[in-house]
């Protein structure tokens, strides 16, 4: 069970765009994770017309890593680990450790 998920809502900790919040875009393999408005790189495109793409520079998201976010807590306002606890009819679910309030309600 990953502690980070598609959706969620969180804040960066650390790097250019520390303390500013977004949603989870993606999930990647290699340990990162795509966030909306985040990370944010300029793309220098040549126009393609065969396809009909116009050239120019274009924002592109890039990914962080997942060890520089943390889920934000709304209860309070703050972003907080998350840990998974083991229910008693054996079902995982996702909590934060600092209250250990279930993320996904």
């Amino acid at each position: 069970m990953n502690k980070i998920k598609k959706g969620d809502d969180i804040i960066v900790r650390t790097g250019k765009d520390k303390g500013r919040r977004g949603t989870v875009l993606q999930v990647l393999d290699d340990g990162r994770v795509l966030v909306e408005g985040v990370n944010i790189a300029k793309k220098h495109t040549k126009p393609n017309p065969s396809v009909g793409e116009p050239g120019g520079i274009k924002d592109k998201t890039m990914p962080l890593d997942i060890s520089n976010v943390l889920v934000f807590n709304p209860k309070s306002k703050k972003g907080e680990r998350i840990g998974i606890r083991v229910e008693k009819d054996g079902s995982k679910v996702r909590v934060f450790r600092g209250t250990g309030d279930v993320v996904d309600i």
